[in-house]
Protein backbone atom coordinates (compact mmCIF):
# COMPACT_ATOMS: atom_id res chain seq x y z
CA UNK A 1 0.00 0.00 0.00
CA UNK A 2 2.96 2.71 0.99
CA UNK A 3 4.16 1.91 -2.32
CA UNK A 4 0.80 2.85 -4.07
CA UNK A 5 0.25 6.23 -2.26
CA UNK A 6 4.09 7.32 -2.60
CA UNK A 7 3.89 8.43 -5.90
CA UNK A 8 0.55 10.33 -5.54
CA UNK A 9 2.65 12.07 -2.72
CA UNK A 10 -0.34 11.81 -0.08
CA UNK A 11 -0.62 14.05 2.70
CA UNK A 12 -3.93 12.74 4.29
CA UNK A 13 -3.17 14.12 7.41
CA UNK A 14 -5.42 16.36 10.36
CA UNK A 15 -3.18 19.69 10.04
CA UNK A 16 -5.25 22.56 10.88
CA UNK A 17 -7.13 24.71 8.43
CA UNK A 18 -4.62 26.03 6.15
CA UNK A 19 -5.74 26.52 2.91
CA UNK A 20 -3.77 29.36 0.84
CA UNK A 21 -5.53 32.35 -0.24
CA UNK A 22 -2.45 35.04 -0.42
CA UNK A 23 -2.30 36.41 -3.80
CA UNK A 24 -5.16 34.78 -5.01
CA UNK A 25 -8.24 36.77 -7.16
CA UNK A 26 -12.10 35.78 -6.87
CA UNK A 27 -13.20 36.02 -10.34
CA UNK A 28 -17.44 36.45 -11.22
CA UNK A 29 -19.48 33.04 -11.31
CA UNK A 30 -22.37 33.07 -13.16
CA UNK A 31 -24.68 31.46 -15.72
CA UNK A 32 -22.40 32.85 -18.30
CA UNK A 33 -19.36 31.36 -16.87
CA UNK A 34 -20.66 27.67 -16.78
CA UNK A 35 -22.80 25.09 -18.64
CA UNK A 36 -24.37 22.15 -17.41
CA UNK A 37 -23.44 18.77 -18.85
CA UNK A 38 -27.04 16.49 -18.27
CA UNK A 39 -28.24 12.99 -20.26
CA UNK A 40 -29.11 14.69 -24.12
CA UNK A 41 -32.18 12.90 -24.21
CA UNK A 42 -33.96 14.84 -21.14
CA UNK A 43 -34.82 18.59 -20.19
CA UNK A 44 -32.34 20.15 -17.62
CA UNK A 45 -34.94 20.84 -15.34
CA UNK A 46 -35.25 17.27 -14.87
CA UNK A 47 -31.67 16.85 -13.55
CA UNK A 48 -30.61 20.23 -12.33
CA UNK A 49 -31.89 22.80 -10.20
CA UNK A 50 -30.93 26.17 -8.89
CA UNK A 51 -33.25 26.97 -5.86
CA UNK A 52 -32.06 29.27 -2.89
CA UNK A 53 -27.95 29.47 -3.77
CA UNK A 54 -28.19 25.56 -3.86
CA UNK A 55 -27.22 24.01 -6.79
CA UNK A 56 -28.49 20.54 -7.49
CA UNK A 57 -27.64 17.67 -9.72
CA UNK A 58 -28.62 14.50 -10.27
CA UNK A 59 -28.71 11.65 -12.68
CA UNK A 60 -29.64 7.71 -12.60
CA UNK A 61 -27.68 4.74 -13.50
CA UNK A 62 -29.81 4.12 -16.85
CA UNK A 63 -29.56 7.60 -18.30
CA UNK A 64 -28.24 8.41 -21.45
CA UNK A 65 -24.72 9.82 -22.05
CA UNK A 66 -24.11 13.78 -22.28
CA UNK A 67 -24.15 13.75 -26.00
CA UNK A 68 -25.54 11.11 -29.13
CA UNK A 69 -21.48 10.11 -29.78
CA UNK A 70 -20.68 9.92 -26.30
CA UNK A 71 -19.10 6.71 -24.73
CA UNK A 72 -18.94 7.87 -21.32
CA UNK A 73 -21.52 6.97 -18.67
CA UNK A 74 -24.58 9.46 -16.97
CA UNK A 75 -23.48 12.44 -15.60
CA UNK A 76 -24.83 16.17 -14.52
CA UNK A 77 -22.17 18.29 -14.14
CA UNK A 78 -21.55 22.16 -13.55
CA UNK A 79 -19.02 22.49 -16.47
CA UNK A 80 -17.03 25.94 -15.46
CA UNK A 81 -15.59 26.07 -19.01
CA UNK A 82 -15.90 29.95 -18.88
CA UNK A 83 -12.73 29.58 -16.89
CA UNK A 84 -10.81 27.29 -19.03
CA UNK A 85 -6.85 27.36 -18.53
CA UNK A 86 -3.42 26.13 -19.14
CA UNK A 87 -1.53 27.94 -16.90
CA UNK A 88 -1.10 29.71 -13.57
CA UNK A 89 -2.25 28.45 -10.30
CA UNK A 90 -5.78 27.76 -10.32
CA UNK A 91 -8.19 27.02 -7.13
CA UNK A 92 -11.81 25.52 -7.31
CA UNK A 93 -13.80 26.16 -3.82
CA UNK A 94 -17.51 25.39 -3.14
CA UNK A 95 -19.42 24.00 -0.28
CA UNK A 96 -20.82 20.27 -1.58
CA UNK A 97 -23.49 18.17 0.05
CA UNK A 98 -23.96 14.10 -1.09
CA UNK A 99 -27.24 12.52 0.12
CA UNK A 100 -26.87 8.72 1.89
CA UNK A 101 -27.01 5.99 -0.87
CA UNK A 102 -25.15 7.64 -3.70
CA UNK A 103 -22.15 6.13 -4.44
CA UNK A 104 -19.65 4.76 -7.21
CA UNK A 105 -19.58 8.54 -8.83
CA UNK A 106 -17.39 11.02 -9.65
CA UNK A 107 -18.75 14.51 -7.78
CA UNK A 108 -15.41 16.71 -8.71
CA UNK A 109 -13.35 16.69 -11.52
CA UNK A 110 -10.08 18.98 -12.90
CA UNK A 111 -10.85 18.11 -16.30
CA UNK A 112 -7.76 18.05 -18.55
CA UNK A 113 -4.46 15.21 -19.00
CA UNK A 114 -2.07 13.92 -21.11
CA UNK A 115 -3.05 10.66 -22.88
CA UNK A 116 -3.73 8.30 -21.38
CA UNK A 117 -5.71 9.93 -19.04
CA UNK A 118 -8.46 12.41 -19.11
CA UNK A 119 -8.48 14.46 -16.06
CA UNK A 120 -5.86 15.53 -13.63
CA UNK A 121 -8.03 14.79 -10.64
CA UNK A 122 -11.37 12.94 -9.66
CA UNK A 123 -12.89 12.73 -6.29
CA UNK A 124 -15.52 10.00 -5.91
CA UNK A 125 -17.80 8.59 -3.23
CA UNK A 126 -17.87 5.44 -2.88
CA UNK A 127 -19.89 4.08 0.06
CA UNK A 128 -20.00 6.75 1.96
CA UNK A 129 -15.95 7.86 1.49
CA UNK A 130 -14.70 10.70 -0.49
CA UNK A 131 -11.95 9.27 -2.28
CA UNK A 132 -8.97 10.42 -4.84
CA UNK A 133 -9.88 8.63 -7.61
CA UNK A 134 -10.98 4.86 -6.31
CA UNK A 135 -8.18 5.77 -3.46
CA UNK A 136 -7.14 6.05 -0.97
CA UNK A 137 -9.97 7.40 1.17
CA UNK A 138 -9.54 10.89 2.10
CA UNK A 139 -12.95 11.16 4.05
CA UNK A 140 -14.21 8.24 5.29
CA UNK A 141 -17.78 9.35 6.11
CA UNK A 142 -19.27 12.42 3.82
CA UNK A 143 -23.09 11.50 3.82
CA UNK A 144 -26.15 14.14 4.74
CA UNK A 145 -23.56 17.10 5.26
CA UNK A 146 -22.14 19.81 3.73
CA UNK A 147 -18.16 20.21 2.87
CA UNK A 148 -16.02 22.71 1.97
CA UNK A 149 -13.53 21.86 -0.70
CA UNK A 150 -10.59 23.07 -2.11
CA UNK A 151 -9.10 22.05 -4.80
CA UNK A 152 -5.68 24.23 -6.10
CA UNK A 153 -3.35 23.15 -9.32
CA UNK A 154 -0.53 24.87 -9.93
CA UNK A 155 0.06 23.73 -13.76
CA UNK A 156 3.84 24.28 -13.80
CA UNK A 157 4.31 22.91 -11.01
CA UNK A 158 2.10 19.93 -11.49
CA UNK A 159 0.83 19.62 -8.71
CA UNK A 160 -3.07 19.60 -7.22
CA UNK A 161 -4.08 20.12 -3.47
CA UNK A 162 -7.36 19.02 -1.94
CA UNK A 163 -8.55 21.06 1.32
CA UNK A 164 -11.52 19.34 2.87
CA UNK A 165 -12.78 22.21 5.89
CA UNK A 166 -9.54 23.49 5.70
CA UNK A 167 -7.39 20.79 6.29
CA UNK A 168 -5.08 19.56 3.43
CA UNK A 169 -5.97 15.95 2.73
CA UNK A 170 -4.04 15.18 -0.35
CA UNK A 171 -1.12 16.73 -2.67
CA UNK A 172 -0.78 14.53 -6.52
CA UNK A 173 1.10 14.90 -8.89
CA UNK A 174 -0.57 16.45 -12.00
CA UNK A 175 -0.59 14.73 -14.91
CA UNK A 176 -0.39 17.24 -18.18
CA UNK A 177 -2.38 18.62 -20.74
CA UNK A 178 -2.87 21.88 -22.44
CA UNK A 179 -6.21 22.76 -21.40
CA UNK A 180 -7.85 22.31 -17.97
CA UNK A 181 -11.34 23.18 -16.08
CA UNK A 182 -12.95 22.30 -13.15
CA UNK A 183 -16.50 20.22 -12.73
CA UNK A 184 -18.40 19.22 -10.17
CA UNK A 185 -21.91 17.63 -9.83
CA UNK A 186 -22.27 13.42 -10.46
CA UNK A 187 -20.38 11.50 -13.43
CA UNK A 188 -21.61 7.59 -12.45
CA UNK A 189 -18.89 4.99 -12.36
CA UNK A 190 -18.96 1.51 -12.64
CA UNK A 191 -20.87 -0.02 -9.96
CA UNK A 192 -23.02 2.98 -9.92
CA UNK A 193 -25.78 2.93 -7.48
CA UNK A 194 -29.48 3.69 -9.15
CA UNK A 195 -29.51 7.26 -7.81
CA UNK A 196 -27.10 9.53 -7.82
CA UNK A 197 -26.79 13.14 -6.66
CA UNK A 198 -24.41 16.33 -5.37
CA UNK A 199 -25.43 19.66 -4.08
CA UNK A 200 -23.21 23.16 -4.23
CA UNK A 201 -23.52 26.57 -3.05
CA UNK A 202 -21.46 29.57 -2.47
CA UNK A 203 -19.30 28.05 -5.99
CA UNK A 204 -16.21 30.17 -6.78
CA UNK A 205 -13.16 30.36 -9.38
CA UNK A 206 -9.78 32.12 -8.29
CA UNK A 207 -6.52 32.57 -9.65
CA UNK A 208 -3.12 33.31 -8.61
CA UNK A 209 -1.70 36.94 -9.29
CA UNK A 210 1.68 37.09 -10.94
CA UNK A 211 4.37 38.28 -8.83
Amino acid sequence: MISFLQPILLQALAWGPDVPTQGFVSLPFNRSYYHIQKPYDVPEEQRYSFVDGIHKCWVYSTDKPHTTTSQTMPRTEIAIQGYNYSSGVWEFEAYGYVPYGTSSVCIMQVFGASAPHATTLMLGVYNGSLMYYTGPVLVPNIYDKWFKLNVIHDVEAAKVKVYIDGCLKLEADGRGGTSHAFKCGVYAQHNDSFYMESRWKHIQVSRKCRP
